[in-house]
């Protein structure tokens, strides 16, 4: 039996998922919410299973990601298609989703796009995950686009090594001077606070193990949830903390932050994974991040 999609279908399915909630999706639709359930049925029944997990809030089944992975392509394909074939009219932004680390975007992310969004009507729509959780939207169809630790590519998508980031264990003069006043002994680390990201970000928990014999749980440490924040506790001498070079370069210049192991860096490789189906303003978005990426992270065999 063949399959005949109706995209109708797919759009509220992509509407319920992307609003959270089947109220929101009638709303982004201009329909019922009664209209929104029948077409999720119906999709439902045209695949013979459920493609939403009807849990608050919604979430699509393995069945449902495939669908929206092909649905946002097939989109991204139309909105290309009008533009080529009506230049000069008047479009709406276009919407561009990827999946990126708090890290980039707080460091280099922003002045590689910049120049493109001021010639070009995008809207971004960033999702912040952990390095190496980035390519599981990609992977589920939430994103065009993620920068990823990971060099094993996903289906139906292109990978580009972007180049090596650095970090750098940081702190201020204060926060040395009492601290590490003996140098970066297992004794003091046990009593000097460091700050994560969040429950996921176990870069430093993965750097005090293999740099200094640590385990989780030894030592005290913030959660911030915020790049500035991170960047804030370190310079306000709240904490000492893993920075990326590019991000750390000026306060070390200034004499606000100390590297208290120079020779001791944590080292991550960075990928670009994005849809083999990119063309138009997808195309010119991966060519602004890969070559700015190429310019300023370190090069590396990897």
């Amino acid at each position: 039996m063949k399959l005949q999609f109706d995209y109708k279908l797919l759009a509220a399915l992509e509407a319920v998922i992307a609003e959270q909630s089947f109220e929101k999706a009638a709303d982004k639709l201009a329909i019922t919410q009664s209209a929104i359930s029948q077409r999720i049925k119906q999709l439902e029944q045209q695949v013979a299973q459920p493609v939403i997990i009807r849990t608050s809030p919604p979430v699509a089944t393995s069945i449902g990601e495939k669908l929206l992975k092909h649905y946002k392509q097939v989109s991204l394909l139309a909105q290309e298609l009008v533009h080529d074939i009506l230049p000069n009219d008047q479009q709406e932004a276009l919407s561009i989703s990827i999946a990126i680390n708090a890290d980039t975007l707080a460091s280099w992310f922003i002045p590689a796009i910049t120049p493109l969004l001021k010639l070009e009507a995008i809207v971004l729509d960033l999702h912040i995950a952990n390095e190496a959780d980035t390519q599981t939207l990609l992977t589920k169809g939430k994103v065009f686009a993620a920068i990823s630790n990971q060099a094993k590519n996903v289906a139906g998508c292109k990978v580009q090594h972007l180049g090596q980031l650095n970090y750098l264990l940081c702190a201020s003069p204060e926060f040395t001077q009492r601290y590490f006043q003996d140098g970066l002994t297992q004794n003091a680390l046990c009593k000097a606070p460091a700050v994560t990201f969040d429950a996921s970000d176990n870069m430093h928990h993965q750097y005090l193990n293999e740099q200094f014999g640590m385990n989780k749980g030894q030592y005290p440490c913030h959660r911030v949830g915020s790049s500035e924040a991170f960047v804030h506790f370190t310079l306000s001498g709240l904490a000492y903390s893993l920075l990326p070079i590019t991000q750390a370069k000026p306060y070390l210049a200034s004499g606000e932050l100390i590297s208290l192991a120079p020779k001791k860096q944590l080292i991550q490789q960075l990928y670009w994974h994005s849809w083999v189906l990119e063309r138009g303003s997808y195309k010119r978005v991966t060519e602004h991040v890969v070559n700015y990426a190429k310019q300023i992270l370190i090069a590396s065999s990897h």
